[in-house]
């Protein structure tokens, strides 16, 4: 009887192995992981008018923002959690210092700015290894929406002035 169900449990393995499908290829089974690689990087990060010109040195992961801390110059979590986003994906958390210079734009567009800067220096430094990861959370895409302008003859960009039939 153990006989049979262990003969029984074999083909079923063989078997799913055969059918299962997935969209995404794994990877090779044989391929050495490869360390991270840490070095400086920079690069320029925009979202709405904001322009946010970052550096990341192999560090303690300490952020200076126009000369401020992270915490200080963005009170907000959410912010902070934004800027943050891309050490989040590489789970590289506290291996960098970020220095940066924010310019233009509001608080949200200047997280925004922030995030795009890092994720593109994180790029520069090891392409191979991040970009996959960064381009499937979308952190290498610029999000190019910006404020429509003002029309003639209307109160805003869309906004008319109330019709009035008589």
């Amino acid at each position: 009887m153990t006989e049979n169900i262990a003969e029984v449990e074999e083909t079923f393995e063989s078997d799913a192995e055969g059918v299962a499908y997935t969209s995404e290829s794994a990877p090779a089974a044989d391929a050495p992981l490869k360390p991270a690689t840490i070095a400086p990087a920079a690069a320029t990060g925009r979202r709405k008018e904001a322009v946010a010109r970052v550096r990341i040195v192999p560090g303690t992961g300490v952020w200076t923002i126009n000369g401020r801390e992270l915490n200080d110059y963005f009170p907000n979590a959410l912010h902070r959690q934004i800027a943050n986003e891309p050490f989040a994906a590489l789970e590289l958390e506290g291996r960098f210092d970020v220095i940066a210079r924010i310019h233009g734009g509001g608080i949200a567009g200047q997280a925004g700015a922030l995030r795009l800067g890092v994720a593109r220096s994180l790029n520069a430094v090891d392409v191979d290894a991040n970009r996959p990861t960064l381009k499937k959370a979308g952190l290498l895409t610029r999000d190019a929406r910006v404020v429509e302008r003002k029309k003639a003859g209307l109160k805003k960009a869309r906004k008319a002035s109330q019709f009035s039939k008589r």
